[in-house]
């Protein structure tokens, strides 16, 4: 029973994830290690959920270590340089061998439906094309890359043509010259340039390693980009198996996608913890602080209501209908946290009265005791100071406490100006709080 309440209360906590997840574009990108690893199919058990929860998924795969395996076999060194592979004409035969048994085999698994197997109905369709056109990267320091390029343009419209089809668009690390040259390309180049061409709202990076602080040995749950560069440059040491994804993730946050995740796969599930509850299990890098204050708009009601709802079932707040919510819907502002409404509170403004109303304070219960309440409420205080507002008034039931700590004082609801005392409601016999709001 208890294992059963678990699964109940994980779901029915998903579901504004799933809400705020679907018809958005996702890039994922994961390493040639992931694909040999014994539970790969368990991230394309995790690609297929995704893409049934209306998610548009675009797949980037690496191929370094098959490449290796191949150059081992002819007894061939494999040449590194910056961390870029040398791809001269024997080593480019084995990237496009390694490239097209590698898409094969992920084709394949994205294909299964077997009836006792998670993908059980899934029907998949998977696209591949010639999405990327590449240059060669060229001499540097002396050294000739020969077939190794760079990435010159995403044909975006394409992949999104795919997407808008409902198919999984799977790319590999592989670009093309108008000339009909084939370039070896980073994965995480590629997955960084999709993610720029397309605007994707996530650039997802599954890691062979997790992020912690080397200091003290903690995971790294949030970070800016800013902040991401720092720790580069303060610690060199870095091994590429996490400096390469937190280069991706720094230079697609400054060109506008909004969230980068990092995730390590060898965790199983990590995608989908990370993804669908409230704290994660990766690291969120953005350009900005991930967690916004800003003024409500008439499509964050939904996340309003759905916020509010617990609090007026247990009478902390009045009931409010959605269209009360959307008539005033500029008297609110937002708590956002990677697009959900964590927090709301309204200031209800007579300005020629020279009083406010604040109201419908709320804060989601797994953000609590992190001073979010103080937050909204010091903004509505500045923003009626703004108003030249004279009084602030509260109704409250069960959190005049709170008020008074920040300066309210018990009144009568006679002091009420006359627009809140007809607002006044006498069965839920809610205590009258007021404050000088200069």
């Amino acid at each position: 029973m208890e294992q059963q309440n678990a699964f109940v209360n994980w779901f029915r906590h998903s579901s504004p994830y799933i809400h705020a997840h679907r018809n958005k574009t996702f890039v994922i990108s994961f390493g040639g290690e992931a694909v040999m690893a014994e539970d790969f199919d368990h991230h394309v058990h995790d690609f297929a959920l995704l893409s049934s929860l209306g998610i548009r998924l675009v797949l980037v795969h690496g191929i370094r270590p098959q490449i290796d395996q191949r150059l081992q076999k002819l007894n061939w060194p494999a040449r590194f340089h910056q961390n870029l592979r040398i791809t001269d004409d024997l080593a480019l035969q084995c990237v496009k061998e390694a490239a097209g048994i590698v898409r094969v085999e992920i084709e394949a698994l994205l294909s299964m439906g077997l009836a006792n197997s998670p993908m059980a109905g899934s029907g998949l369709k998977v696209a591949s094309g010639n999405f990327v056109t590449a240059k060669p990267l060229g001499v540097i320091d002396g050294i000739d890359f020969c077939h190794t390029g760079e990435v010159r343009r995403i044909d975006s419209a394409a992949i999104q043509q795919q997407l808008e089809q409902k198919n999984v668009v799977l790319m590999s690390p592989i670009g093309y010259s108008p000339s009909g040259e084939i370039f070896n390309l980073s994965a995480e180049q590629v997955a960084t340039a999709v993610a720029i061409a397309l605007k994707a709202e996530k650039l997802i990076l599954l890691t062979e390693q997790s992020f912690q602080n080397p200091e003290t040995a903690q995971p790294v749950r949030q970070i800016i980009a800013d902040e991401a560069v720092g720790f580069l440059d303060n610690h060199p040491d870095t091994p590429d198996t996490l400096a390469l994804p937190l280069k991706a993730a720094i230079q697609s946050c400054r060109a506008g996608v909004n969230r980068v995740h990092l995730i390590d796969r060898t965790i199983d599930g990590a995608l989908l913890l990370e993804l669908f509850s409230h704290d994660g299990i990766g690291t969120l890098i953005s350009s900005s602080p991930f967690e916004a204050l800003r003024p409500a708009t008439l499509n964050d009601i939904g996340g309003i209501l759905e916020l509010i709802k617990p609090l007026e079932q247990q009478g902390k707040l009045a009931k409010r209908s959605r269209e009360k919510i959307e008539m005033e819907i500029s008297d609110y502002i937002v708590l956002e946290r990677d697009g959900l409404i964590i927090g709301c509170l309204a200031l209800h403004a007579d300005e020629q009265g020279q009083f406010g109303a604040i109201a419908c304070l709320a804060v989601h219960p797994d953000y609590q005791g992190s001073s979010r309440g103080q937050r909204m409420f010091d903004h509505v205080c500045q923003k009626a100071k703004k108003l030249n507002l004279k009084k602030l008034f509260v109704l409250s039931t069960q959190t005049a406490h709170w008020f008074i700590e920040r300066g309210f004082q018990p009144t009568t609801i006679e002091n009420l100006p006359e627009a809140l005392k007809a607002l006044y409601n006498p069965e839920r016999n809610s205590k009258v709080l007021c404050k000088s709001a200069t």
